[in-house]
């Protein structure tokens, strides 16, 4: 079960008393359903275990940034160190102090995260450079661009800073619904047009001054209470070219024309993981985990997969003619992108691996929730 951050304030105090019941209810309810038994492994591909390390607990699904042949991840504990994808040799490592809520985000130079205190931290090669507090607590990585740090905070707020000298340079905020998903949210570069997800939006904002460019809805927030009204888009969103497709809580999923700030589709769909894709195809996990193809161009349904579901599936990944994603038992699994069949698995340290898996260099990098990271590579 997915959890939820209530803003403070007595004016919220209904909202808290709901979910409190609800989160009662599902300690108290049904045994949990048992996931679908393993089909002995096809081995249909050749992966092999390349490396392995360790960088600490992950208490959520904390993002892992790539570039080049480069991971840079973080452990819930405050440990941040880069990794060398192809040898897995650390490239640097340091510990910022205090616990991390989001992940981290990195242009190779910068590498950017958000404490539980409401810290904004900038390390240089692994050197603390200075830090901020923020308005408010962020569970979506800092995305670092043109000498830039923008962060999305649960407030629903944006806010830019200089990555050399930490100055804030502009802060865009706007009202939202009473809850928010205590997971990471849509934050990505288009061209020259910085996009958030903003209650059930995708919002194209002006980099250098916050002004907003264009709104577009993937889902509307409904319902009588603030869960049934919570619609927030969740990463990982998927690019292709000019069009960006999410996925917005247990509601739907929809694709907009980043260039235009024009929505392409938006069709009914429950889950709440994000998503990965090719030119042809959207991937992502329903909420009883079936894994499901949409078709790019229109958002129908194109196969549906069965043989992984109650397994608490991570986010996918497209790597060559698979698509990955990792279990609550720390398997790894590669299925056919035709059809979703599968092709083979790997089994990590039976841990689970809740963010989405990455891939640099060549080599495929999945992070554990007891912190193993593990590079994989075909035979």
């Amino acid at each position: 079960m997915k959890t939820f951050f209530l803003p403070t304030g007595v004016a919220k105090w209904i909202g808290a008393a709901v979910l409190l019941g609800l989160l009662t209810a599902c300690s108290s309810g049904p045994e949990k359903i048992k996931p679908t038994a393993l089909a002995p492994d096809a081995a249909l591909v050749g992966v092999r275990l390349a490396w392995s390390a360790k960088i600490g607990p992950q208490e959520l699904a904390l993002e892992t940034r790539v570039n080049g042949s480069t991971v840079t991840l973080a452990s819930s504990d405050g440990s941040v160190a880069a990794f060398d994808a192809g040898s897995g040799a650390q490239l640097w490592r340091t510990n910022v102090g205090s616990k991390i809520s989001a992940g981290v985000g990195s242009d190779g130079q910068f590498a950017a995260l958000v404490t539980r205190g409401n810290e904004l931290v900038m390390l240089e090669g692994g050197r603390e450079l200075w830090r901020q507090k923020l308005p408010a607590q962020s569970f979506t990585a800092p995305l670092v661009a043109g000498a830039r740090v923008f962060v999305l905070s649960a407030d629903r707020s944006v806010s830019a800073f200089d990555a050399r000298s930490g100055q804030r340079l502009w802060l865009q905020s706007r009202a939202g619904e009473s809850l928010v998903l205590r997971q990471a949210g849509v934050l990505l570069a288009h061209g020259d047009t910085l996009v958030a997800g903003l209650s059930g939006r995708l919002v194209g904002l002006s980099p250098l001054n916050g002004s907003v460019r264009w709104e577009a809805p993937i889902a509307t927030p409904r319902g009588t209470n603030d869960i049934e009204r919570l619609v927030d888009l969740i990463g990982p969103a998927q690019r292709s070219g000019d069009v960006i497709c999410a996925r917005a809580f247990q509601a739907a999923l929809g694709c907009v024309n980043a260039r235009r700030g024009a929505l392409l589709w938006s069709n009914t769909a429950s889950g709440s993981t994000g998503l990965a894709g090719d030119d042809v195809n959207l991937y992502g996990i329903d909420s009883d985990d079936k894994i499901v193809a949409w078709r790019r161009s229109d958002g129908q349904r194109g196969w549906v997969a069965e043989q992984l579901r109650y397994r608490h599936l991570s986010p996918g990944l497209v790597v060559g003619r698979s698509l990955v994603v990792g279990d609550e038992n720390g398997l790894v699994h590669w299925l056919a992108r035709t059809d979703g069949t599968s092709l083979t698995r790997r089994a990590t340290d039976n841990s689970a691996i809740q963010a989405a898996p990455v891939l640099a260099g060549g080599t495929l990098v999945v992070v554990t929730r007891n912190g193993g990271i593990f590079g994989f590579r075909p035979d």
